[in-house]
């Protein structure tokens, strides 16, 4: 689904992407770690566009995309959660839902299995986004990034301030669009316990680099958990 090759990335003078290779397949959790500042969110926000690569090549069912703009993208199927969510808190939970529909024709409905996912959100159509919890956001943030209905999907610390039994109900859903297999998911994750769970395939990054890489069911025997408390 996702193929990243020879990725480099510099914010001024400094090289934050160091020649990145991966690969991110359909059905399955691509989860990255890593401690703060090692180009983690850079690989993310480069990925959808926000940021330019320098050189190397992003393929999406393999389409170069990397010459595109985040809109573009989002028409050729990448679905963005970022870091903290960024709903939009003046307009309805509705409205949030339709933005992002914004790449779709004319007045296309909201996909009735987003509130399958979230049945929290069904509930609270009329109510302002800054009124949610922050659970509450977060999965309003997931479900804006589906309603495109995008072949990847891409979270940026999902469970970040986020109550135990709502990180719980995230893990299920991306447990549950994985198995569907028709999308690919990279998850940016601090809470190893989390990320541990959910991966099919892991990528530890230091220093804008990929230093360890493996399945999901490896990550314990391979030192993962030592290496991010390091």
């Amino acid at each position: 689904m996702l193929k990243v090759e020879g990725v480099n990335q510099y914010y001024g003078g400094s090289h934050i992407l160091r020649g990145l290779d991966f690969e991110a397949k359909a059905g399955e959790v691509t989860v990255v770690l890593g401690r703060n500042g090692v180009g983690k969110t850079t690989l993310l926000k480069s990925l959808v566009g926000l940021v330019s690569i320098k050189s190397g090549s992003i393929r999406l069912d393999g389409t170069e995309v990397q010459r595109l703009t985040p809109y573009e993208r989002v028409r050729r199927g990448i679905g963005y959660v970022p870091q903290g969510r960024e709903i939009f808190g003046r307009l309805t939970v509705e409205d949030n839902l339709r933005m992002g529909l914004a790449s779709k024709p004319g007045s296309t409905p909201i996909p009735a299995e987003l509130y399958e996912l979230f049945p929290v959100l069904k509930q609270m159509l009329g109510r302002r986004g800054g009124d949610l919890s922050g659970g509450q956001q977060q999965q309003l943030a997931i479900a804006r990034a589906l309603a495109a209905g995008p072949k990847l999907l891409i979270l940026d610390e999902p469970t970040e301030g986020i109550q135990p039994s709502v990180i719980k109900d995230i893990g299920r859903v991306i447990r549950k669009l994985a198995d569907r297999g028709d999308m690919a998911i990279i998850l940016v994750e601090q809470y190893y316990d989390f990320a541990a769970e959910l991966a099919d395939q892991y990528l530890v990054m230091e220093r804008g680099e990929i230093v360890l890489r493996g399945r999901g069911a490896d990550m314990e025997t391979d030192g993962v958990r030592q290496r991010m408390s390091i």
